[in-house]
């Protein structure tokens, strides 16, 4: 079923997995939760050895530990969760396999823009049925957080903060209250959320100012920040399993050499450097340089060698998609790119030689084609 699909959601990718889960799972579970929290757990950063199951659970979300408990510890509680952090640090992807392994629907989700009303977290009407036959509840369109309350599931909101103060104060109830009020009914007017329900919503920190949430907003949330992952251990296994996918998805038979990988990640190690020491934000690239980054430009430089090339990932094609992705701004980035590539990449082309050498003439040529 999943390969009919151009992106599954986690509850219909990994879903022999959460069925085998829940056949062994005989802990406590809060709520209608589908599984316990030590499986939710279990779900989303592997299984090891010590937990005695029959088969292995890869790992879907590599960070800390413990912002995962912390997260699963708060949607048992009658609070909602806000994911916090930079672009690219996975928030969205935590918030799908919490919802997917907790009630088996990651797809209740609100997408905050500066034209989301108050009727996308509560209800609207379907005009033609109000016409023919009045509002009821019948004519009611709920919203997908209106559905969550309905079911006892988890709904979820993508970049609250990208979203006006009214319909962030409009949640402010739902949150406090449980319910939502439906005043042009005149029976069966309240729609109350049953029990597992709650919301997890993420910001992007780098919005801070466009809407900030109010305090009181606020303190119907626990917040748990995302950093920016800067472990190269850590960094690698994200980028190789998101490869993984990427080559499945597009059934790709290719090899990603682990010495063009080392040259991704030290690159944007040093670009992440580089941008730290800038004394204005004119010295620093547009780009997050976020771990989502790197994949996007490993699957551009992946494809572009399918399509084009000799099926073959090679430093050129590899150097060539890193100044194509980075390069937003011209002439400000491409001048942070070119300042890079001749004062980092070509000392270490010059120390290090091998695919350094190609990496250092591919992004060269890719910096004079878009000057």
């Amino acid at each position: 079923m999943s390969d009919e699909m151009l992106r599954a959601t986690a509850e219909v990718k990994y879903a022999d997995e959460l069925e085998y889960l829940e056949s062994v799972d005989d802990a406590p579970k809060p709520f209608s939760w589908r599984l316990s929290p030590k499986m939710v757990r279990l779900f989303i950063l592997g299984s090891e050895p010590s937990d005695g199951l029959d088969r292995e659970i890869p790992q879907k979300w590599f960070g800390d530990r413990t912002f995962v408990e912390r997260s699963i510890v708060t949607l048992a509680s009658d609070r909602g969760l806000l994911l916090i952090g930079d672009p690219g640090t996975g928030k969205s992807w935590l918030a799908e396999l919490l919802s997917a392994a907790i009630c088996r629907d990651s797809t209740l989700v609100v997408q905050g823009t500066a034209g989301t009303t108050e009727d996308h977290i509560k209800y609207s009407w379907n005009v033609s049925m109000v016409i023919a036959k009045g509002q009821t509840r019948e004519s009611m369109i709920p919203s997908p957080i209106m559905t969550a309350m309905e079911k006892g599931a988890i709904g979820r909101f993508e970049e609250l903060t990208r979203s006006t103060s009214d319909v962030q104060d409009a949640l402010i109830s739902i949150l406090s209250e449980k319910y939502v009020s439906i005043p042009e009914l005149d029976d069966d007017n309240i729609v109350y959320a049953k029990p597992g329900f709650s919301i997890i919503a993420t910001a992007n920190s780098r919005d801070k100012g466009v809407n900030d949430l109010s305090a009181a907003l606020k303190r119907r949330f626990n917040f748990v920040r995302i950093p920016v992952v800067t472990s190269r251990r850590s960094e690698a296994e994200i980028v190789r399993f998101r490869t993984t996918e990427l080559l499945r998805r597009h059934r790709i038979e290719l090899d990603v050499p682990p010495t063009l990988l080392d040259i991704l990640l030290q690159s944007f190690g040093d670009l992440r450097t580089a941008a730290a020491s800038a004394k204005s934000d004119d010295e620093k690239l547009e780009s997050a340089l976020s771990t989502a980054e790197q994949i996007g430009v490993l699957e551009d430089a992946i494809l572009h060698s399918h399509f084009f090339g000799d099926r073959t990932l090679r430093a050129q094609t590899l150097a060539g998609s890193l100044v194509g992705s980075l390069a937003r701004r011209n002439p400000e980035d491409l001048s942070i790119l070119n300042k890079f590539w001749h004062g980092v990449v070509e000392p270490r082309s010059k120390s290090d030689g091998g695919e350094w050498t190609d990496f250092l003439e591919g992004g060269k040529q890719a910096i004079e084609s878009l000057s």
